[in-house]
């Protein structure tokens, strides 16, 4: 035998694909896809057309028309207040899309009058304390525009070549957010929250990964650059790259970031404070308390740069976001307003919640009144509203559900008096369960007694026993007897014949275990038909 012919086959292009997608699955995760992994066997087969994709609409980001107060009037209907970050952000990005728009006339008439067009990039940077909307804004936004949005926390990130994510795949998940579309995503809009995470005091030693470097990672995105759409430091993606060169995929292998929005947003808690003390040092009337109290309006009017770099970002990152705005702290007469106003309001969310159990739940004024105190003593915004609600209604989530309770009132009675209220709730959907499982256990008399000349009825634990079956096994009480006492007519009609009786009492020993209640009835008659003899 010649060496050649101890060799294994060689395998087939097929073959080599699926070990390629098997291996890298395994160690790069199921998104790895190698199934245009060309044929090197021959010459090239003759294959089927493929299927004519889907058109989706495309959105026209060119098309856009609208004014800052019409924007405005679109986030009134979600967001409660924040009248001055309402009014920066649609004027920010009226500018921008303007802009843009105006840039693509210029590009499809005379080139060079584009390039030589100078325009400072509205960038914003937004400063509230948690659960005041502001993530809220600019999602309705950019759902209003129809532009590709991505939302993203400033703590994930690091430098490239430290651990944590690339500052980049952001700008690669507007592409993903506009189904491949470049162009698209070329004008979408990204959003960083907790950005204030990233600030350094300047002492620390050595290269910081977590905050100054992603500051100066971040410039670069938010002016000008070109973002390779594989990422270079992802074997993943360089793989699925050189194959996709090899199956003959062409496109664009950048996406420019000139034309994306950038919006970072953040607490800053500590910011007000070096705001105060140096307005204080000027004798401006801001005096230093030792209450704390959050950014306003009026206050946030004095912030100055030189606020943003003392608070420890770097002079070029927060030059680089030259729109500055507040959302103002949340008191309970807000968040009253949002649960009544807002048409995200949370009160919608438990009412459908409720609505899935067949129970219509109804927020009454005192009762909103008393949840938006309450949340408001959480410190946390609208999210407190979720907090504040889930402790007064879990208990009623779990209990009601499966009852015959078809309305829950939710009032200042419930929520001061949870477990007393709750316990009357119980009371009343075990008395209605009763009174319906009564109803359905008649009519399955009647009919048997229509059928078979002898008539069941149900004693008390029997009715309480049926009914708690059919709750537990997801049935209606008629159809559990017809499964249970299908065959009873058999039995008595043989004590019928015995003793002469039409009309048998059954309880819930048969409704755990009807055949052996049957048989110990039926051998009562013999015994009774023996003593009568």
């Amino acid at each position: 035998m010649s060496e050649k012919e101890n060799e294994p086959p060689v395998p087939s292009p097929e073959e080599i694909s699926k070990k390629l997608t098997s291996f890298l699955q395994e160690n790069f995760g199921q998104s790895v896809d190698f199934n245009s992994f060309p044929d090197m066997s021959g010459p090239e087969k003759e294959e089927e057309p493929p299927a004519e994709p889907e058109v989706k609409e495309k959105v026209d980001v060119f098309d856009f028309n609208y004014l800052p107060k019409d924007i405005c009037a679109h986030l009134d209907r979600f967001v409660i207040r924040q009248e001055e970050a309402k009014k920066a952000l649609s004027i920010a990005v009226c500018d921008h899309y303007h802009h843009a728009k105006y840039l693509r006339r210029l590009q499809e008439s005379e080139s060079q009058d584009a390039l030589s067009v100078e325009f400072a990039k509205q960038n914003v940077v937004i400063v509230g304390p948690t659960g005041v909307g502001k993530t809220y804004l600019v999602k309705h936004i950019a759902e209003m525009i129809g532009v590709p949005f991505v939302k993203a926390d400033a703590t994930k990130f690091s430098e490239t070549g430290y651990v944590g994510g690339d500052v980049d795949d952001l700008v690669r998940e507007l592409v993903q957010k506009a189904d491949g579309d470049v162009d698209l995503a070329e004008h979408g809009i990204v959003y960083i929250d907790e950005i204030d995470k990233l600030s350094s005091n300047g002492n620390s030693m050595g290269r910081d990964v977590s905050g100054r470097g992603v500051q100066t990672a971040l410039l670069k995105l938010m002016e000008e650059t070109e973002v390779q759409l594989r990422n270079p430091m992802d074997i993943q993606s360089q793989m699925q790259a050189v194959f996709d060169l090899k199956s003959g995929k062409s496109g664009p292998k950048a996406i420019n970031t000139r034309d994306i929005l950038f919006i970072v947003s953040g607490a800053f808690s500590g910011l007000e404070e070096l705001v105060r003390k140096r307005l204080s040092q000027g004798q401006i009337g801001f005096g230093t308390s030792s209450e704390e109290i959050p950014m306003d309006n009026e206050l946030f009017g004095h912030v100055s740069t030189q606020d943003f770099i003392d608070f420890g970002f770097e002079a070029e990152f927060i030059g680089r976001l030259p729109i500055r705005v507040v959302c103002e702290h949340l008191d309970a007469k807000d968040l009253l307003e949002i649960m009544k106003s807002s048409e995200g309001s949370l009160l919608r969310q438990y009412e459908q919640e409720f609505a899935a159990y067949g129970i219509q739940a109804k927020f009454e004024k005192g009762a909103m009144e008393i949840i938006a105190e309450r949340a408001a003593q959480e410190k946390t915004g609208a999210r407190g509203l979720l907090t504040v609600c889930e402790r007064i209604l879990r208990d009623f989530k779990f209990e009601l559900p499966g009852t015959s309770v078809s309305e829950l009132k939710i009032n200042a009675d419930l929520v001061n008096n949870n477990s007393k209220v709750l316990e009357k709730y119980k009371k009343r959907g075990r008395k209605v369960s009763v009174d319906r499982v009564s109803q359905e256990l008649e009519l399955f008399s009647s009919e048997f007694l229509k059928n078979h000349g002898v008539r069941i009825e149900f004693s008390e634990d029997a009715v309480e026993a049926i009914g708690e079956r059919a709750v537990k096994e997801g049935t209606r009480p008629l159809q559990l007897c017809e499964f249970l006492f299908k065959d009873y007519q058999f039995g008595l009609k043989l004590i019928q014949k015995n003793t002469g009786k039409d009309e048998f009492t059954v309880n819930s020993e048969a409704v755990s275990d009807p055949d052996s209640f049957l048989s110990s009835m039926v051998v009562s008659s013999y015994r009774d038909v023996e003593k009568n003899e």
